[in-house]
């Protein structure tokens, strides 16, 4: 019983460090600024991608603006949602929703000049730079 646990722990840090292994840590927020276009999000990086529509600029100020179209209702056009975000622990905080102080933790998967995966909390997000 011992020596299974003693696995199941090995097995359990090695996971861990593999999971860590793969995200890049930000130092601060400049290879993040500017607009982004969320391509797709899904719930698993290799699970089916949901295409998205919308944009989201990282601003210098700590300001994320997120704009994109209602496409569950289609009642409304074209809206911008300014949430706020910052880097720390390199990885991205950013606001759930506006007037609340609640946050979700995102680790930057890949970045490069043209694309960046982030896994947040709950999601997946796949971006390509404006």
């Amino acid at each position: 019983m011992k020596k299974t646990t003693k696995y199941l722990s090995l097995a359990a840090v090695f996971f861990a460090f593999q999971v860590n292994a793969e995200t890049i840590k930000l130092e601060d927020n400049s290879k993040i600024l500017g607009k982004w276009h969320v391509d797709a999000a899904a719930a698993a990086l290799h699970k089916e991608k949901r295409a998205q529509d919308s944009v989201w600029e990282f601003k210098d100020n700590g300001t994320l603006v997120s704009s994109g179209k209602d496409v569950v209702s289609g009642r409304t056009g074209m809206m911008s949602i300014n949430l706020k975000y910052v880097v720390e622990d390199g990885k991205i905080k950013k606001q759930t929703s506006p007037g609340r102080e609640k946050y979700d933790n995102c680790s930057v998967i890949e970045l490069t000049d043209k694309n960046m995966t982030l896994k947040c909390t709950y999601l997946y997000y796949f971006l390509s730079k404006m």
